[in-house]
This record gives structure tokens, C-alpha cells and sequence, in this order.
């Protein structure tokens, strides 16, 4: 029998097997998978009457709630489409967005009301603007005046179309363009079941939402976790005191962790004043973990620790470093490095690293080439760009763009990226579309953004101007110009101006390499940003 493949089973469940438990914290709100299934259908509801129909777009603005994980299945449900968006973004990033994915529907938190008036006059596909909590005068009505619409009744699965698209998330690329990952409801079902296979299961599990649910770390787990019937934990904003005492109060097994976050929590001073004794398993992504951050979450939660590594395009999770019946560890050390590497595939992911002309690399640990991914767990391509998803698969194989080393064990270690994508404390940072924010100021004549050692965010960007002749600029002056044009955590943290053009090579192209390099030979000039 072929049933169609759904995260909407993921939530139904949740419902048969476990109605009456907790499933879902947010703030002073608890809700058993009954109540929280319900809300999800009362959503649906709201949203067919305000004339949603299906394949239609329902963008969420918000920051780990109740609400936003409602989303998660009240679109699809109706077979809409759930679009969470990166709240760190900019007013003119998030209408280039919304234009480009035609959203219909605009759910917001109040903390954003005063960016969503702006939204409103730029983005006329927007049918309804719906406030979180109480009135906005940016809004039509409030989310629970959508919810009062009834709700719908237990959808027929076999009504369901598994290769329909249930999610679109944005991701800024190498050219400085967001694209608009398309992942289908049977993708997203694969990806809980194979999550689920290659993790201990357990319905006694207490999962905390760290990361944010728009971030690629972070919304691969609620269908996972649901699945398993976990009690799941909204931290609606990270702060390492708050993630502490919620460890303790909802007695917490796991949690996904960037690096960033991980040092927040090594570096708080309340660590070891709250009980964690309840924590199991640790999960750090969104940039590579050093062998000393994985041992030094393992000191102080006393769990196992270990890294992964996947993208948005392959929804996301492809690898972890779970330990490995086959791979036997020399000593301590050994085992916490490769605690650290991106580890291994999940079940539905093939794995190969290439060099330049496809070929596989010597499984040596020492020969660098380039991450190509295949499997169910690969997106259905980018959003009304064809050519920009041809562009990235080759007979079935996704390029990731990450250099990487491998073993025979196809343990994977990250080395590099192939594109100049720079990662600051898991944010994925373009920076063409940083040097296009710095070359409209009228004083710059040409310039380079690379990335640049950190202790804190692990690297950050870093400008490296040309003015025109007879022109002057200081360093604060340029960020006080990009300000309005990116966001916060996009700006260079350092710029150095220098004398005469950019070095080239022979066709022209700025010799990026030779600038980072230099960069992270530690020669740079710090600017605060």
C-alpha cells in the first residue's frame, strides 16, 4: 500500500499514541498534542477562510512560539506552503522576499509591528497582516481572532499529494540572491524517519528549541520531534541564563547548539548553579565545533556531544557525528575529534567528496574535494529558479560547495568552502551582497569581503576598500552608510583601506584567497562594528 508521505502523519501521530501528554511549552502556555492538534486544525481553518487555497504562501515573522510551531502543520494541512522568515533580516530583504515568493499571509510578532507598516505598502501580494498577540495597527486582526474559525476535521491522508511543496525557506547564495529552498511534504517525512532512525528514540525526550525555527539547525526538528512524541520546549529567544533554568524546570534530555551558543552557555556565569543532570545528548551545527568546545560541553553537562552538518537544501540534516560501531578510537582524544567532524550520512543520503573533474578523492583524511549529496532528504529545487537548481545538481547530485576530507569510514571533516560564503555564529553571510551594500557608497571605488578569524562568532567579515582618487572615507563612516542597507549581523567587523586597485588575477577576478589568507595570518585592523 502506498500512503502518502506527510509531516501531517508526524502530527497525527502525536495525536493516537500520545493525546493527553505535554507536547509543546511556550512561555506560561502548555499544550498536550491533543490541544496542540487542535490549534493546528483551528489554523487551517482560519486560514481557508480568510481564502488561502493550496500551494499558497503563509510567511511567519516570529520567534520560537507556540504559534510559529502551529504554523508548521496548519499550512500544510490546507496543503499551503509555511514560510518562516529570518527575523534578523532587514525591511528591504524581507520585501525582496515576500515579492519573490507572492506570500499571502503575514503572521508577526508585535515586537516587529513597526517594521511590518513598511512591509505593508511594498508587498501588495499580502493579503492579511495577523498579529501574535493583542492589537497592532499593523495588522487586520489578531491569530486568535484567525483561530476563532472553527476547525477543520481530520484530513483523509490519502488526500495528500507527498511531492506538493509544504515548506519554502530563504537562503542567501554565493551570487547575493536569496533563494527560496522548495522541500515537499514526502521529503520532510523522509527526513523525520531517518533523523528518528539514526538517533535514539525516545518518547520520554524533552527537546528544547534553542535555534531559531527559521534557521536550518533548527526547523528540521519539529517534525522529528513530534514523530517521537517528545514534550518540546520553545526558548523563544536564546539567552544562556534562560536555557539554563528551563534545562532544570522542564528536566530538558537535548538540545542543538551552534557554536556560538555553546560558548554563551561555557562562558555564563550561572553555569553550574541550575541542574542539568537531566541532559543527554548535545547537538552542535550551523559551523564546525573545535575538539575543545565538544569537550568542554561534555565536562560541564556530562552527555554525549557531537557535531553534524547539512544545509537548507538537504532539509537540512545529512550528517552527524553519532558514534559508529565500525570505527574504533585510538585513545580520549581521538574519539572527541572525531566527535567534532561532520561525521557520517543519515540513512537516505548518499555521500561523495570530488575533485574539480567529479572523481572521488582518496578516502586519506588529506585530500581535499568537494561535498556532493544525494538522496531523499535533497530539496525539490529553488523556488521559481530552474536555472539556479540546474546550476547546483549534476545526474541527481547536489553540489554543496564545501571542501571537505574523508576517511574509509566516510567520516567527512569540513575544510573550506568552495564558494565565499563566510559563517558567523551559524548565519550564512553572502559576500557579493555585502560588497554590492559597500561599492553604492559613491566614495568606494572597488572592494573585497572576506572572512576573518573571531574568538567569538568564528569568523565575521571583513572589507578591504579601494576609493577613488581624491576621495576619503573612514572606517566608521562606512558602516554608519551600510547600516541601513544590511543587517546588524552582515556588517564588516573589520575594513582596510588601501592604495590602488584590489589585486587581480590575469581575467580580472580579485584574488580573494590571497586577501583571507592574509587576514588570517592575523594581519588585520580591527573595526567595532
Amino acid at each position: 500500500m502506498n500512503v502518502p508521505l506527510t509531516p501531517i502523519r508526524c502530527l497525527y501521530r502525536s495525536v493516537d499514541l500520545y493525546a493527553n501528554k505535554i507536547g509543546l511549552v511556550s512561555g506560561s502556555s502548555r499544550y498536550t498534542y491533543a490541544q496542540f492538534a487542535e490549534r493546528c486544525e483551528r489554523l487551517a481553518a482560519g486560514l481557508v477562510a480568510e481564502g488561502i487555497e493550496a500551494g499558497d504562501r503563509v510567511a511567519y515573522l516570529s520567534f520560537n512560539t507556540s504559534q510559529l510551531m502551529e504554523g508548521y502543520f496548519g499550512a500544510p494541512l490546507v496543503r499551503a506552503i509555511v514560510m518562516p522568515l529570518n527575523v534578523r533580516l532587514q525591511a528591504n530583504e524581507l520585501i525582496g522576499i515576500l515579492n519573490h515568493a507572492d506570500a499571502r499571509v503575514l503572521i508577526f510578532e508585535n515586537d516587529f509591528a513597526p517594521l511590518v507598516e513598511a512591509l505593508r505598502h511594498a508587498c501588495p501580494g499580502i493579503r492579511r497582516f495577523v498579529a501574535v498577540e493583542g492589537p497592532a495597527a499593523a495588522a487586520d486582526f489578531t491569530y486568535e481572532e484567525l483561530l476563532g474559525h472553527g476547525r477543520i476535521a481530520r484530513p483523509d491522508i490519502f488526500t495528500f499529494d507527498e511531492n506538493e511543496i509544504a515548506e519554502l525557506f530563504y537562503t542567501s547564495g554565493s551570487t547575493g540572491t536569496p533563494k527560496g529552498v522548495a522541500l515537499s511534504h514526502r521529503t520532510l517525512y523522509l527526513h523525520a524517519l531517518y533523523v528518528t532512525m539514526s538517533l535514539k528514540p525516545d518518547d520520554m525526550a524533552v527537546e528544547l528549541h534553542t535555534i531559531p525555527l527559521f534557521h536550518a539547525n533548527g526547523w528540521g526538528r519539529p517534525q522529528t520531534a513530534t514523530l517521537n512524541g517528545a514534550k518540546q520546549v520553545m526558548v523563544r529567544r536564546f539567552e544562556p541564563s534562560q536555557v539554563l533554568r528551563l534545562i532544570q524546570e522542564e528536566g530538558a534530555t537535548s538540545m542543538l547548539l551552534v557554536p556560538t551558543m555553546a560558548n554563551a552557555l561555557l562562558n555564563c556565569p550561572d553555569l553550574g548553579k541550575f541542574d542539568t543532570s537531566t541532559m543527554q545528548e548535545i547537538h552542535v551545527g550551523g559551523a564546525a565545533p573545535s575538539p575543545e568546545l565538544i569537550a568542554g560541553l561534555e565536562r560541564a553537562f556530562q552527555c554525549r556531544v557531537f557535531g553534524g552538518y547539512g544545509l537548507t537544501e538537504t532539509s537540512p540534516v545529512a550528517t552527524s557525528a553519532r558514534a559508529k560501531g565500525t570505527v574504533k578510537f585510538h585513545d580520549e582524544a581521538d574519539r572527541i575529534r572525531h566527535s567534532a567532524m561532520a561525521g557520517w550520512p543519515l540513512p537516505g543520503c548518499e555521500l561523495r567528496v570530488v575533485d574539480l573533474e567529479g572523481h572521488d578523492v582518496p578516502r586519506d583524511m588529506a585530500t581535499i574535494g568537494e561535498i556532493l549529496i544525494r538522496g531523499d532528504l535533497v530539496m525539490d529545487g529553488y523556488y521559481k529558479e530552474p536555472e539556479a537548481t540546474r546550476a547546483v545538481m549534476t545526474e541527481g547530485w547536489l553540489h554543496t560547495g564545501d571542501m571537505a576530507v574523508w576517511d574509509e569510514e566516510t567520516y567527512v571533516h569540513i575544510v573550506d568552502r568552495k564558494k565565499d560564503i563566510i559563517i558567523s555564529g551559524g548565519e550564512n553571510i553572502s559576500s557579493i551582497e555585502v560588497e554590492k551594500a559597500i561599492t553604492a557608497h559613491p566614495a568606494v571605488l572597488e572592494c573585497a569581503v572576506v572572512s576573518a578569524p573571531d574568538p567569538k562568532w568564528g569568523e565575521v567579515p571583513a572589507a578591504i576598500v579601494s576609493l577613488k582618487p581624491e576621495q576619503k572615507l573612514s572606517p566608521e563612516q562606512l558602516l554608519a552608510f551600510l547600516e541601513t542597507r544590511l543587517s546588524k549581523f552582515k556588517l564588516p567587523r573589520m575594513v582596510e583601506f588601501i592604495e590602488g586597485p584590489l589585486p587581480k588575477t590575469g581575467t580580472g577576478k580579485i584574488l580573494k584567497r590571497d586577501l583571507r589568507e592574509t587576514l588570517w595570518a592575523g594581519k588585520q585592523r580591527r573595526v567595532q562594528g
